[in-house]
C-alpha cells in the first residue's frame, strides 16, 4: 500500500495497542496448560496471528467470543501423549518471537516441528539454539527456507550467550519447567534485554510455574522440573514499544497524549520514558539501546529534530537481522529526508535539523517499524511525501494508521 502523508500536527489522546511481547507469552503459556484459560485484551497482529496459528498447530484451540480470547490448553508435561504424534508444521509469519519462543517448547512437547518463515525471518541467527542441540544430541537441519528440529529436551544445564537476543531464554524458560527434572539456564554474557526475560517469568508465574533466579551477575534461572501450567484469567497491557512513535511525535512538537500505560512495566521498552526526556534536553547525547533495539526507529526520528545536536544510538547491531537491516533502512530514509545520519556496524549517530524539506518518496523496507517512523516523521516536513509499504504496519500495531487520522493526521492511498 502506498500513501501520500501530508504534513500536519498530531493533537489528542492516543491509547497504544496491547503488548505483542506479552500477549504472546501468555498465549504459549495458555496453550500449555490443562483446561481453559482466557485471555483479554489481544490485538490480531500479524505476529500474534502467526503464534496462534502454531500453538493449534501443537494441539491447542482458541476461539473469540467479543474481546476474550478463549483458550483450551494441551496439557502439555513429561508424560504429554502429543509428543509421540508426527512432527507438526509451524509457519511462524514474519515472526522471531513465535519462531524462537516455540522451538523449544515443540521440542517439549511433541518432539519438534518442521518451522517455516516469510521475508526474512528464516535468515534471522539461531546460532544459541544450534550450540545447544549439538551438545544434546538434537537433530536440526535447515534447507529450502525450513528449519527441522527434532529430539529430546533433557533437564539439566543450558548455558547460552546473553548478548545475542534474551528470546532464546523465553524459548527455554517457558519450556524446561515441563521436563522430568530440574534444569539451570545460565547465561554465559552480560544479558541484555533483561526486562523481557522478567516479562517471561511474570507470564509464567501467573499460569501456576514456578522459575527462581539467583542474585548472580549474569543471572542464572533455576527451574524445578515435572511441572505443569494450570489454567488462568488475564488480560494483556499496553505496549511501550508502539508508545515509543507516540511518544517522538510528542517530542517532535506534537500535541499527542498517551494514555492507558503500565508505569511499572517490565518491558524493556519502557525506556522510551527516560530517553525521551534525555532528547528533551540539550547536547550531545548517547544512548545505549543494548536492552531495547527496538526503540532505534523512533528515537532517530525524535533525535532528527533537536537542531545542531548530535544524539548517538550504540549497541544495536541485532538491529542488523530484523525484518529489515534496520540500522541501514533508519539511516537511508531519514537521510532521504535531509537528516544528517552516519551509520556504523552498531551504532547511529544523527545530527538534528530544524525542518524537512519533503516532498519525496519514502519506503518502508517491509518493516512495520520503519513505517511508523516515517509516519511520525512527516508531521514535521515541509511537503507531503510519499510512502511505499505503509501496509507494513500491520505486523504489530493493525491499527496504526487508524490512530494517525484520528489524532489529525492526513493521508490518502494512492
Amino acid at each position: 500500500m502506498t500513501l501520500t502523508i501530508t504534513p500536519a500536527k498530531l493533537k489528542g489522546p492516543v491509547t497504544p495497542p496491547p503488548s505483542k511481547s506479552q500477549a504472546h507469552r501468555l498465549l504459549i503459556a495458555a496453550a500449555l496448560a490443562g483446561g481453559e484459560s482466557v485471555i483479554h485484551n489481544v490485538a490480531y497482529s500479524a505476529d500474534i496471528e502467526a503464534t496462534i496459528s502454531c500453538l493449534e498447530e501443537l494441539g491447542a484451540a482458541f476461539h473469540r467470543e467479543g474481546e476474550a480470547l478463549y483458550v483450551t490448553g494441551l496439557g502439555a508435561g513429561p508424560m504429554s501423549p502429543m509428543g509421540r504424534m508426527a512432527l507438526p508444521r509451524l509457519d511462524c509469519g514474519e515472526s522471531g518471537s513465535t519462531l524462537r519462543f516455540l522451538i523449544p517448547v515443540a521440542l517439549a512437547v511433541r518432539g519438534g516441528g518442521v518451522f517455516t518463515g516469510h521475508g526474512r525471518l528464516m535468515e534471522r541467527p539461531q546460532g544459541p539454539y544450534f550450540d545447544i542441540f549439538r551438545e544434546k544430541g538434537i537433530f536440526f537441519t535447515q534447507k529450502e527456507g525450513a528449519l527441522t528440529v527434532q529430539g529430546r529436551l533433557t533437564p539439566g544445564e543450558y548455558r547460552l550467550p546473553g548478548n545475542v537476543s534474551s528470546q532464546f531464554f523465553t524459548g527455554l524458560l517457558l519450556a524446561l519447567p515441563l521436563l522430568e527434572g530440574p534444569s539451570a539456564l545460565i547465561s554465559t554474557t552480560h544479558l541484555e534485554s533483561e526486562g523481557y526475560v522478567q516479562l517471561t517469568l511474570q507470564a509464567m508465574a501467573r499460569f501456576g510455574v514456578e522459575g527462581a533466579m539467583t542474585m548472580s551477575l549474569p543471572p542464572q534461572y533455576h527451574l524445578p522440573g515435572g511441572q505443569s501450567y494450570t489454567p488462568a484469567e488475564v488480560s494483556v497491557e499496553a505496549d511501550w514499544s508502539q508508545a515509543a512513535f507516540w511518544y517522538a511525535a510528542k517530542g517532535m512538537g506534537n500535541q499527542v497524549d498517551i494514555i492507558g500505560m503500565d508505569p511499572d512495566s517490565s518491558q524493556g521498552d519502557r525506556e522510551i520514558e527516560k530517553y525521551y526526556v534525555k532528547l528533551k534536553g540539550v547536547g550531545e547525547v548517547d544512548l545505549d539501546v543494548s536492552g531495547c533495539p527496538d526503540l532505534v526507529p523512533p528515537l532517530a526520528v525524535m533525535a532528527a529534530f533537536r537542531p545542531g545536536q548530535v544524539t548517538r544510538l550504540t549497541n544495536a547491531a541485532r538491529l542488523r537481522m530484523k525484518e529489515s537491516d534496520r540500522l541501514a533502512a533508519v539511516r537511508e530514509e531519514l537521510c532521504k529526508l535531509g537528516v544528517r545520519v552516519e551509520e556504523g556496524p552498531d551504532f547511529l549517530t544523527v545530527t538534528g535539523v530544524e525542518h524537512l524539506p519533503g516532498g519525496v518518496t519514502v519506503d518502508a523496507h517491509n518493516d512495520h517499524r520503519i513505517a511508523m517512523m516515517l509516519a511520525i516523521a512527516a508531521t514535521r516536513c515541509k511537503k507531503p511525501i510519499t510512502l511505499t509499504g505503509a501496509e507494513s504496519v500491520k505486523k504489530s500495531y493493525p491499527n496504526f494508521w487508524e490512530d494517525y487520522v484520528n489524532l489529525n493526521g492526513k493521508i490518502e492511498i494512492m
